[in-house]
């Protein structure tokens, strides 16, 4: 097996490890079918991300980005958000937004805007070809937002319910969790016969992460969080 199946899978055994010791503290009041079903579409998502470990790749141009995978995880996202028990206003897939959450919202979005801007003008990047840049504005944003918070988090809200609120936002267990398997795809390894683990990578993922949980949650639509993320990804190749 290539060492990415070990990363990919061991983020989704801790995931569900992290999932199971929420469940037995809250002892019984947990949906466990949409736990299960959260726990079976990170396994699907993982394998259309991979494009099943490199058996399977979309016809296109080369490229040293991975347009395939992420094209086929977007169509995985899109096809459960389909089904009538999700729905696309459920997970997001909305233009409207909340008009009671939607000035907070812009206001943390405009402060996030200022700092992702600040850090690249500190640390100038490189430039980008086409292909990259290409890649940076779109995917990420489309692809991540859909799955973390979109699907995935409302199946994990399902299971554990959303009791708090969190300046305004309903929030709850669902939220820790996304964001906890968003920051281990970027920060969990296999190399070696071994694991690793970078906190610095784990906090710089799953931190921002919450930001845009909060987002989702207060507008109740993707469209923030996706055009943040994209942004955050290609600013640092443009300034």
């Amino acid at each position: 097996m290539p060492d990415g199946f070990f990363a990919g899978f061991g983020g989704i055994g801790l995931t569900a490890a992290a999932a199971l010791a929420i469940a037995a503290v809250l002892r019984g009041r947990i949906g466990w079918g949409w736990l299960a079903a959260a726990l079976a579409l990170m396994v699907a998502y993982e394998l259309a991300l991979t494009g099943l470990y490199g058996a399977v790749r979309l016809p296109g141009p080369r490229s040293d980005w991975n347009w395939s995978g992420k094209v086929m995880a977007v169509g995985l996202s899109l096809a459960i958000a389909t089904a009538p028990a999700i729905g696309w206003r459920r997970v997001g897939l909305t233009l409207r937004q909340d008009r009671r959450g939607l000035p907070g919202a812009l206001v943390l979005s405009a402060m996030l805007v200022a700092v992702f801007v600040a850090l690249a003008l500190a640390s100038p990047g490189e430039g980008a070809d086409a292909d990259t840049l290409a890649f940076q504005l779109t995917m990420p944003g489309l692809d991540e937002e859909l799955f973390y918070r979109g699907v995935l988090l409302l199946m994990l809200n399902e299971a554990f319910g959303r009791p708090l609120r969190v300046l305004g936002a309903p929030m709850g267990w669902g939220a820790l969790l996304s964001c906890l398997a968003f920051g281990l795809v970027h920060a969990l390894g296999y190399e070696a016969g071994g694991f690793s683990l970078d906190p610095m990578t784990l906090a710089l993922t799953g931190g921002p992460a919450v930001l845009l949980v909060w987002l989702r949650e207060k507008t109740g639509s993707l469209l923030l969080p996706v055009v943040l993320h994209n942004f955050a990804n290609s600013i640092f190749l443009l300034l």
